[in-house]
């Protein structure tokens, strides 16, 4: 039996229901992120955010994702969640995104045109990681679009990629662009913000196996 000599790290996004999260954590996925950006159809209250935490079994990482916040809103979902990594989707800066004291992920936006990723990241010196998605700058992410995984560089920071990833192009995305982790969302839904199960275990199945032929 192959066995691989990196394990993709698993990372799914919008997560709205109890049920869905504890699926996730069966199949052996890493991070379940929660969306607190309003506007979006997978956006959840802090109540329902600590129901699904009150479910999640140790050593599974919640993400808290945020578009151009106040302050005060992560400082509130933080005093309730305090063990969240925050990820930030917006415009940002490094001195608002480290000014938490919690680990955070960047989202870059890599569906413009003249995009350095590299340059992107060095501005982030504490961020713990960076999330190539596929929305242009000024945008916001979550389109389902995958965008031209060419455009990546030679990345010197823990990469993870999003961007219209499903169960169809998954493997190929990890044999050709080796990130540290890989983020899902639209990919495995039957309806904005409910996963649905069969695709979210072939998800799992597809990384595992494109991670023995890396």
């Amino acid at each position: 039996m192959f066995k691989p000599t990196h394990r993709t790290r698993i990372k799914i996004c919008g997560l709205t229901r109890t049920q869905d999260v504890l699926e996730a954590a069966r199949l052996g996925v890493d991070a379940l992120g929660l969306v607190f950006y309003p506007p979006s159809s997978r956006a959840i209250d802090l109540d329902r955010a600590q129901r699904i935490r009150d479910v999640v079994p140790a050593f599974v990482q919640l993400v808290g994702l945020f578009v151009n916040p106040a302050q005060d809103d992560v400082e509130a979902v933080l005093r309730r969640m305090p063990e969240l990594v925050l990820q930030f989707h917006g415009d940002e800066s490094p001195a608002f995104c480290a000014g938490f004291g919690r680990p955070y992920l960047k989202a870059l936006p890599m569906g413009g045109q003249g995009v350095d990723p590299n340059l992107a990241a060095s501005l982030h010196p504490h961020a713990s990681g960076f999330l190539l998605d596929s929305h242009a700058p000024g945008a916001v992410g979550g389109t389902g679009a995958v965008f031209d995984w060419s455009m990546i560089p030679t990345f010197e920071y823990p990469l993870i990629l999003a961007g219209g990833l499903s169960p169809q192009n998954v493997g190929e995305a990890v044999r050709l662009v080796r990130p540290w982790a890989v983020d899902v969302s639209s990919g495995l839904e039957s309806a904005p913000g409910v996963k649905d199960f069969s695709k979210m275990a072939e998800f799992v199945d597809e990384v595992r196996y494109a991670d023995c032929s890396r």
